[in-house]
């Protein structure tokens, strides 16, 4: 016991890291990140909530040891103004277009952890990796495991010689595995070439690799602006004030945005945490963002949270039901779906979330676990 409370006073120190130096900001002290609309970003409140769910004491939904996929072979290019999406699971998704292969938060790991310890993937990935076309951009989110897959960049690296865009930190983080990539703050532009740039956009988590080096790198979305209309990638992200869609949204109309659905619950009937927004939180993202189509991420894959599998897709339709809203839908880990040309969305007003949460208060989606 005594070992065991020097180890852990003693070990996080070794296990921090200064990934950034860099001047004080808005959202950085000079040692650690922080999101600037106030909250930290943590997924709930206090340890209680996460020590049942770790222990199995919450009576937490069972989830399926493995969902049956049917792996897709997209095309090596898809040029001009066609695109064409492909999830490969939870926030990973290839999306060609301009004859470009772009990947998000790539992993083909079978767990998010460190050592090969951590959640399970239920799902194979959507893409064999030796059916991955040549990919040219990679966008990598923050440092999470589920997110930054150092195995899987360091493979691509190895193979592609891809750009690899993230916020600042990550390159330190990513550069362990002997992969070059390009960092920005938040509002930080990367030119891939004439018409077409990523722009680093402000986004409302946290991060951590050890636990001790708590938000010493920064998270982010992504714009990637394109000749037939943006692409938006949210990363991982929790509401906080929302105005991160809303300066997604000024760099000019977005043909298609990648949106969070999942890992929410962490208690029953939970519609959001810190870190995380749920389909009640994602449906007003896709209206500030004035998207023309919309895709839920981050489910389906990695258990992280309470909810059942199936939930985010299920509870995605009735929020969209309830603020008349159409275009934002999910699809099937495989699937390759071509996005129609960006046109003008229609009009969406806005429904307050107490509004929002009070027509969602039926039998059906309280059944929803």
């Amino acid at each position: 016991m005594v070992a065991l409370c020097l180890a852990l006073t003693i070990v996080p120190h070794f296990l921090d890291a200064r990934y950034y130096r860099g001047p004080v900001t808005d959202h950085f002290d000079g040692e650690r990140f922080f999101n600037p609309d106030g909250d930290d970003g943590v997924p709930v409140s206090g340890s209680g909530p996460i020590l049942r769910y770790l222990t199995g004491g919450d009576d937490k939904p069972d989830w399926p040891s493995r969902v049956a996929i049917t792996p897709a072979k997209p095309p090596a290019r898809v040029p001009g103004g066609r695109m064409l999406v492909t999830w490969i699971g939870h926030s990973s998704v290839l999306v060609q277009t301009q004859g470009l292969n772009i990947l998000t938060d790539p992993v083909w790991s079978d767990t998010a952890g460190p050592f090969g310890i951590g959640p399970k993937r239920v799902a194979e990935p959507g893409v064999r990796f030796e059916d991955l076309p040549r990919i040219d951009l990679v966008l990598v989110s923050h440092d999470h495991y589920d997110h930054m897959d150092l195995a899987t960049l360091k493979r691509l690296w190895a193979r592609d010689r891809p750009l690899v865009v993230t916020s600042l930190g990550n390159d330190s983080v990513i550069g362990q595995a002997g992969v070059p990539a390009t960092a920005r703050d938040w509002g930080g532009r990367v030119q891939v070439r004439p018409g077409i740039q990523v722009i680093v956009n402000r986004g409302h988590h946290w991060d951590s690799r050890w636990f001790a080096d708590r938000d010493r790198a920064l998270w982010s979305g992504f714009v990637l602006t394109l000749p037939g209309g943006n692409l938006f990638f949210a990363g991982d992200t929790g509401a906080g004030d929302l105005k991160w869609a809303d300066q997604a949204a000024s760099y000019g109309p977005i043909r298609l945005a990648l949106i969070p659905i999942g890992a929410f619950r962490f208690a029953a009937g939970q519609m959001a945490a810190g870190s995380h927004i749920g389909p009640v939180d994602a449906v007003e993202v896709y209206r500030r963002l004035g998207a023309a189509h919309a895709i839920g991420v981050h489910w389906g894959t990695f258990r992280l949270s309470y909810e059942a599998w199936d939930t985010p897709p299920k509870l995605l339709a009735d929020a969209e039901r309830c603020t008349g809203q159409s275009g934002f839908e999910s699809i099937a880990i495989g699937r390759s779906v071509a996005v129609p040309g960006s046109a003008p969305p229609p009009s969406r007003p806005a429904m307050s979330r107490d509004a929002l949460l009070h027509c969602l208060d039926t039998p059906a989606v309280a059944a929803l676990r």
